[in-house]
Order: C-alpha cells, then sequence, then structure tokens
C-alpha cells in the first residue's frame, strides 16, 4: 500500500538492527538480536512503515491466543518523522482492520507511550476503560 512517501508493509523483511534505531530514534533502549528474533517469530505478524528511501519509520507487531485476545506490541514510530501521527494511524487502523477480519469480536490491548494517546482515541481506543490501569514488570536483571 503506498500513500503519500510510505510504504506499508505487510510482515517486512526486517533486520533487528533497523529496530533497534527505531527504538534509539525513540529513546528506548535497544535489544538483543535473539530477543528480537524471539518475538518476531512468536508474533502472528507484524507490520512496518518505510519512507521511499527505505528507512524504517513505523512498526507494530501482534501476538494473540486467536480466540479470545490480541495485543499490539512495539507500537514504534519515529516521533522526529513530520507523519509520525499518520505512520501510527496507519499501523493501528491496518492491524485492527486484519484482527477484525481474521478474529472477530476479540479484546484488543496495547501499551503506548503518551505521545500516542491522541492518535488512538481517534482509533477508537478507549483510555483505561472501566478504571483499568495495566501495570508493567521488566524481568532484566537486578
Amino acid at each position: 500500500m503506498l500513500f503519500r512517501s510510505y510504504v506499508l508493509q505487510m510482515q517486512p523483511d526486517l533486520r533487528w538492527e533497523r529496530l533497534n534505531q527505531l527504538l534509539e530514534r525513540n529513546g528506548d533502549r535497544p535489544r538483543a538480536h535473539e530477543r528480537w528474533r524471539l518475538a518476531l517469530e512468536r508474533s502472528c505478524w507484524y507490520l512496518g512503515v518505510c519512507r521511499e528511501d527505505g528507512v524504517l519509520v513505523g512498526f507494530v507487531r501482534v501476538t494473540s491466543d486467536l480466540a479470545l485476545n490480541a495485543n499490539l506490541w512495539d507500537l514504534l514510530v519515529d516521533l522526529d518523522d513530520p507523519a509520525w501521527e499518520d505512520v501510527m494511524l496507519a499501523l493501528v487502523q491496518t492491524a485492527l482492520a486484519r484482527l477484525r477480519r481474521e478474529m472477530a469480536g476479540c479484546s484488543v490491548s496495547l501499551a503506548a507511550p503518551p505521545e500516542a494517546i491522541n492518535a488512538l482515541t481517534r482509533a477508537g481506543f478507549v483510555v483505561d476503560p472501566g478504571g483499568i490501569r495495566a501495570m508493567g514488570l521488566s524481568l532484566g536483571q537486578p
């Protein structure tokens, strides 16, 4: 799918270095090659957005129990890219459309940075529905 000067790719051939570059452009720490390999292998599918010059500016991956729940992980966009909000919406809307086709009726969750709240609200997400608060724990070494 081509829009403006960006290309949305289903199951793109990604090297872990490109994913780490996107993480670092967002101020996050890079991940080891093995962690990326396992994450991609254990995902149902993933999407990427590249500029015409080949630079990766967006990524999301989906995991699911294939019945009741689906999760969007690693929703990453280059916040310095002028179209970052459009890139994020394209990733989320494409992922949701596919989930509706393949797993209609499942609940969908995601974790996102504060900058993403407006875009995700426009995509139909509700912040903390019913007062639910998500918590996370990194099991890294102490």
